[in-house]
């Protein structure tokens, strides 16, 4: 093998872990919660909150830590959601702000 050739094979990333059960996490004023029973994996919240939701190794969303997407996009992503499986609650007010 010629060591001038780099290995041009991409690199391999690891798959996203689910969360243990159904925990929630905070992501700017809002804590988020997937209800992963509920998941059927349609994959509409990643497709709307691209930096907020990520589909597992088992086809299910989970929350990313560090997400930079505005409360109204991740809201929106939760909306979008046709089994309601995710749990929106602003922590400015305590209340649940999806489902409604």
């Amino acid at each position: 093998m010629d060591p001038n050739v780099q290995n041009q094979q991409s690199p391999q990333q690891a798959p996203v872990q689910p969360p243990a059960g159904d925990e929630e996490i905070q992501v700017g004023k809002y804590k988020i919660k997937v209800v992963r029973d509920a998941c059927i994996g349609a994959a509409s919240c990643v497709a709307v909150a691209t930096q907020t939701f990520k589909l597992d190794d088992k086809n299910k969303a989970v929350v990313q830590q560090g997400s930079q997407d505005p409360a109204e996009t991740i809201l929106m992503a939760a909306q979008s959601c046709p089994t309601k499986a995710i749990i929106v609650i602003d922590t400015e007010t305590n209340q649940q702000v999806w489902p409604s």
